[in-house]
């Protein structure tokens, strides 16, 4: 379930020729923002900020979540046992599931969509 570190492989400190949505999107009452960024290939992300709290969100295509600090406990489509995430763990979620969160700190995640 862990990725490589910052600057060790998957997760990149930045990205290049991509165009932002201006337009926040906004759940939990603010408690879980983000940012659509846009790629060339036509791909897409949403960097956020999940503050503490409990959430259950639900997915439209499969998407991967990586998160950049903080830590949360996750519960996925069809388990049983919630699985603890932190700092440089990745996990993913099948396309149209829900999934819950229990964010225990401030956390910096990236979403990517990926095809279904």
């Amino acid at each position: 379930m862990r990725s490589a570190p910052a600057g060790k492989g998957m997760l990149m400190s930045e990205y290049k020729n991509v165009t932002a949505v201006r337009e926040a999107n906004i759940y939990f009452d603010g408690r879980v923002t983000s940012r659509t960024i846009l790629f060339p290939d036509g791909s897409r992300k949403t960097l956020g900020i999940m503050l503490p709290g409990d959430y259950e969100f639900g997915t439209g295509s499969p998407e991967l979540m990586e998160i950049f600090s903080g830590d949360m406990d996750v519960l996925l489509p069809g388990e049983n046992a919630w699985k603890s995430i932190r700092q440089g763990d990745s996990f993913k979620i099948a396309g149209n599931a829900k999934f819950k969160l229990k964010v225990k700190s401030v956390t910096d995640y990236c979403c990517s969509y990926l095809a279904g």
